[in-house]
């Protein structure tokens, strides 16, 4: 049976709703965060947790250990004694700390202590070559996609430099400044700028005047996020192998970073007794290569917002 309403007054069938504009521009869904939502696609995986403690280990140990460590390679130069002492043959002789469980290199120096010297030095390095390159490949790659002018001089840069043999312009560029590795990191950028600069939002901004400049920063970087981490996460250990590579065959650093240490100890690996001092930093070169490969690469696919879902 169906209720009479009738016997109701408009009082009892009808309440006033009360408006809020504040209320009204709530949204219902939960609010996104972009970064919030990389993270936690990035820590789902339990190699990435893994990767990323092996990486802070290294790294932090590279900066605290020789810090706190009074490390002179020339400390045992006098004593012929110290010189070339596997493990088991430095702790006996220098007494069982910890500088000595890789053993003494060729002027009685430790092992322990001159990979992690040299490691500091070549993450440095990396790290200091990786944020001037991508800072100044980011930004002119994404002018350069934008700006005709740009492009039509950039071009002929790029393609005078880009056809010359990259060992060359390494092995010069090395003793003159450091190299320009921005220059393909732009290239790459620009391409990707070239696939989204005629969107409906750029060309909109541009019909209102905003500048090149800024709809490169505000429109087109930020879309690019996961592109720019996936390329960081290649530039980063690539510059550890170029270093390493590059003192290798003696035209690196003079400090005695890992490629240094790997170049001085090139004899010791055929030698029975003193392998430790070659393997030693090429052990810790790799590590770090991998890990920082396999963290950024991790990293760069948890940046892609298609990922979230």
């Amino acid at each position: 049976m169906h209720e009479d309403l009738n016997q109701y007054t408009d009082e009892e069938l009808f309440a006033p709703v009360s408006h809020s504009d504040a209320e009204s521009e709530k949204i219902a869904a939960p609010r996104y965060s972009y970064w919030k939502s990389v993270f936690r696609v990035f820590f789902r995986k339990k190699v990435n947790i893994i990767a990323l403690c092996l990486l802070l280990f290294v790294i932090l140990f590279a900066y605290i250990y020789p810090s706190v460590t009074s490390y002179d390679p020339y400390a045992n130069l006098l004593d012929p004694n110290a010189k070339h002492l596997g493990p088991a043959q430095a702790l006996n002789y220098f007494g069982h700390e910890l500088k000595w469980i890789l053993g003494s290199g060729a002027s009685g120096e430790s092992t322990f202590d001159a990979v992690w010297n040299g490691s500091r030095i070549s993450i440095s390095l990396a790290f200091i070559c990786a944020a001037i390159n991508m800072t100044v490949g980011v930004m002119l790659g994404a002018v350069w996609g934008f700006s005709k002018k740009v492009d039509m001089v950039m071009m002929e840069v790029y393609t005078i430099i880009g056809n010359v043999p990259m060992i060359l312009i390494i092995s010069v560029l090395s003793m003159l400044f450091s190299p320009i590795f921005w220059l393909s990191i732009a290239y790459f950028i620009r391409t990707q700028v070239l696939i989204i600069r005629d969107r409906e939002y750029n060309l909109a901004s541009r019909c209102l005047g905003t500048s090149i400049f800024k709809i490169a920063t505000k429109n087109i970087l930020p879309f690019m996020t996961s592109v720019i981490v996936t390329l960081l996460a290649t530039e980063l250990p690539s510059y550890i192998s170029y270093e390493v590579f590059l003192s290798y065959i003696g035209m690196g650093m003079s400090e005695m970073s890992l490629g240094r240490l790997i170049y001085a100890a090139e004899a010791a690996m055929v030698t029975p007794g003193w392998q430790m001092e070659f393997w030693s930093p090429v052990a810790i070169a790799s590590i770090i290569t991998v890990v920082l490969y396999v963290v950024g690469q991790n990293l760069g696919d948890a940046s892609d917002p298609r990922t979230h879902m």
